[in-house]
């Protein structure tokens, strides 16, 4: 962010769309125009999403007038978002490119008129100046204005290019070269469109009507008009319009544009359904929760647009290259043209015309545009899969990680504690009642294994509530009591028992115990102080795809897998050994995660951090990439992770990472190429074989294949494990969380 910037308010910062951007170049000098305008303090464009961000005032007359050399449009950003909906069909592509063909339309029949008149008569000059004209008048405009200010881009050099070429009399050759160069900044356009549509397609997936009950009976209205508390029905079939909570119905629910899985989930009263999903079956009532700017859908767009604004490393590196290039490449024509005549005696005409090659060839289009493309395809790519990446420069770093830590619960584990084992001791107990006894002492517990016991009695159709306790209480660290019928039953762990020592207690139950114990449950005994009853373990399951996604990322080059849980030794050893990290630290407070990811840090310099975004906020935050999971669901993912796994899904980190190393190689690919196919035209300088025609077709050449290098980003595909690959990986282990 420029300095200053963080001392400017919200309500000082105006945000426009663009329309027009046709190059980096342009953005940048139509961003430094905007800075100089008397009431702005600054501004900042986004190529990537065609945008300015200005802090301070100004009026849409003056940002036209600072974007006229590119006759740029400019929309206040809410205007363009209200009215994106009743925006007409796409421009047909002879009225887009009319001058373009006009001008293709003039240069035939000079080339007509050169065989069958020849190059004196006065009509073929005309014509092939008409095609100059009509092709490249945006260009000559801004170049001479460019020229007159002293100031040098791309369409600088190639007005100077073309009015040297018309002196010397190559009509034929600056014809072609306007059109060419003409194509190749319609193609440039193109590509980048085409880029951007990866976002702007996500704003139209939700409904901008929604059916809504008001006053008891229902009618469409506008999302705009829709408020916080409405009731909203889906009927099946529909896409759902806003986001919010459901309070009748049932239904599966399509969350692919949000989440990116693949497979409908299964919604019902007090679940959560998010604008822009699809509901595949039941009728859903559901209670409006977020204003339509506020939704997740809105916000994935925003952060997205924001995230293809930012300068990634290797654009910082190109922006800074491209402003000393252009003027080298002025002084290496000028020297190809005035040296050889003036101490060589070579002809002026011939190296006059290699000197505005030079200039032509020299065009940094291709260099450019490298880098842009890729992380906006890239990261236009990534969100549509459910991965949301903040900024060109995470999406850098994850392609550079070495270590990566992950959270236990609710990352490499489901985080829904369930009942694995129960079982009874005494053999004169009925297995219902005792279950019944135990769900009503638990279902008073605070402990967090206390809901997957009460859950286990709902789903065995266990009635509890006709139970009364008496004298409950909480044994701290051990367990808990209470009173029911007269009796004093206690539910704790193995020190509870040991203090109360009823007869019963054998070594053959503590064998017991510690068996359970070693597949990594917790594990609980329930009795009175006479008898033992019962034997019940609570785990949390370990994701079917832990251990497959850290084989992915070890075969990937990730040299560490750390998981951090506040588990004791024994617990954290059996699911680490499961899923297959490399390394486990245990009984961690959120402090001591921190301080492990600093430790990663001072040994492998790149460590990434794979939480839930919430109480995993500082180690988040101080890992080189901050990866959330579940973004859908919490805001605060969003707001401190600098990737957000949007579904509840870590299959998706190994493509992340995949995806940041090939968008890395294309992106070294594409400058490399850019700068190879220059130097190779200007070595052919020395013989005398470049011509204008040649330096364009290599200018144009190495921006169509740059563009459609880092276009490739927005098909890289997700590597799916086939079900007879999952099926061949162990059951699940669990995992034990001490009381």
């Amino acid at each position: 962010m420029p300095e200053g910037i963080a001392e400017l308010t919200e309500e000082e910062k105006s945000v426009y769309r663009v329309e027009g951007f046709s190059c980096a170049n342009c953005a940048g000098k139509f961003e430094g125009n905007v800075r100089k305008l008397p009431a702005v303090r600054d501004a900042k464009v986004n190529f990537g999403a065609s945008k300015i961000s200005v802090y301070g005032n100004a009026t849409i007359e003056e940002l036209e007038e600072a974007g006229a050399f590119e006759n740029l449009k400019v929309v206040p950003e809410k205007i363009r978002k209200e009215n994106i909906q009743e925006e007409g069909t796409p421009v047909p592509f002879h009225k887009k490119h009319s001058t373009l063909l006009y001008s293709l339309a003039f240069l035939i029949f000079g080339f007509i008129s050169m065989f069958v008149n020849g190059n004196d008569n006065i009509l073929t000059p005309l014509l092939f100046i008409a095609s100059m004209l009509v092709g490249g008048a945006s260009m000559l405009k801004t170049g001479l204005k460019n020229l007159a200010r002293l100031e040098f881009d791309m369409r600088t050099l190639m007005t100077v290019a073309v009015i040297g070429g018309v002196i010397i009399g190559e009509w034929a050759e600056v014809a072609i070269v306007v059109i060419l160069f003409a194509i190749s900044d319609a193609l440039e356009r193109f590509s980048m469109e085409r880029a951007r549509q990866s976002i702007s397609s996500l704003m139209n997936i939700a409904p901008k009507e929604a059916l809504i009950k008001r006053n008891g009976q229902e009618m469409k209205v506008h999302v705009n008009d829709i408020e916080v508390g409405d009731i909203m029905v889906v009927k099946p079939g529909q896409k759902i319009a806003m986001d919010g909570v459901i309070v009748d119905g049932y239904s599966a629910v399509n969350q692919a544009a949000i989440t990116g899985e693949s497979v409908p989930v299964e919604k019902s009263v007090e679940d959560e359904v998010f604008a822009g999903t699809l509901n595949e079956e039941g009728l859903l009532e559901v209670k409006i929760t977020k204003l339509v700017e506020d939704t997740t859908i809105a916000k994935i767009v925003h952060l997205v647009e924001e995230a293809q604004g930012e300068r990634a490393p290797a654009q910082a590196f190109i922006d800074k290259f491209a402003k000393y290039y252009t003027p080298a490449i002025m002084g290496v024509a000028v020297l190809v043209a005035i040296v050889p005549p003036l101490f060589f005696g070579a002809g002026w005409s011939v190296w006059v015309y290699q000197g505005l090659a030079v200039l032509v060839v020299g065009c940094p289009c291709a260099l450019v545009i490298s880098t842009p493309i890729s992380i906006v395809s890239a990261i236009g790519n990534a969100a549509k899969k459910g991965i949301l990446i903040k900024g060109g420069v995470h999406l850098e770093q994850l392609g550079g990680l070495k270590a990566i830590a992950f959270d236990k619960t609710g990352t490499l584990t489901k985080g829904v504690p369930i009942v694995t084992d129960y079982r009874l001791i005494n053999d004169d107990a009925d297995e219902k009642e005792m279950l019944a006894i135990i769900s009503v002492l638990e279902s008073r517990s605070q402990h967090p294994l206390a809901s997957a016991i009460v859950k286990e009695a709902d789903t065995e159709n266990v009635s509890y509530s006709s139970l009364t306790v008496e004298n409950f209480s909480s044994i701290t660290g051990k367990g808990i009591r209470g009173m029911i019928n007269g009796e004093t039953y206690y539910i704790g762990n193995m020190a509870l028992f040991k203090e109360i020592q009823p007869p019963a207690f054998s070594d053959k139950i503590e064998r017991d115990v510690k068996a359970l114990q070693e597949q990594g449950k917790t594990v609980m005994i329930a009795g009175t102080g006479d008898t033992l009853q019962a034997i019940i373990a609570v785990a949390d399951e370990v994701r079917e795809s832990s251990r497959a996604v850290i084989r992915k990322l070890h075969d990937a080059g990730i040299k560490k897998s750390v998981m951090l849980t506040g588990d004791n030794r024994d617990t954290a050893s059996a699911i680490g050994g499961h899923v297959g990290v490399s390394d486990v630290q245990y009984e961690l407070l959120p402090q001591d995660k921190l301080e492990v990811i600093r430790q990663l840090k001072s040994e492998y310099e790149h460590v990434g951090m794979v939480g839930d975004g919430v109480n995993d906020a500082p180690a988040l935050a101080a890992s080189t990439v901050g990866i959330a999971m579940g973004g859908a669901g919490t805001d605060t993912a969003l707001e401190t992770a600098d990737v957000a796994l949007m579904g509840d899904d870590l299959k998706k980190l190994p493509f992340t990472i995949k995806l940041s190393r090939k968008t890395l190689n294309i992106i070294k690919a594409n400058i490399a190429f850019a700068i190879g196919i220059k130097l190779i035209a200007l070595l052919l300088v020395i013989p005398g074989w470049l011509t204008l025609w040649i330096a364009i077709l290599s200018d144009m050449g190495a921006t169509i294949l740059v563009a459609l290098n880092g276009m490739r980003l927005m098909r890289v595909k997700e590597d799916e494990d086939s079900d007879e690959q999952l099926n061949k990986n162990p059951q699940p282990e669990i995992l034990r969380a001490e009381r």
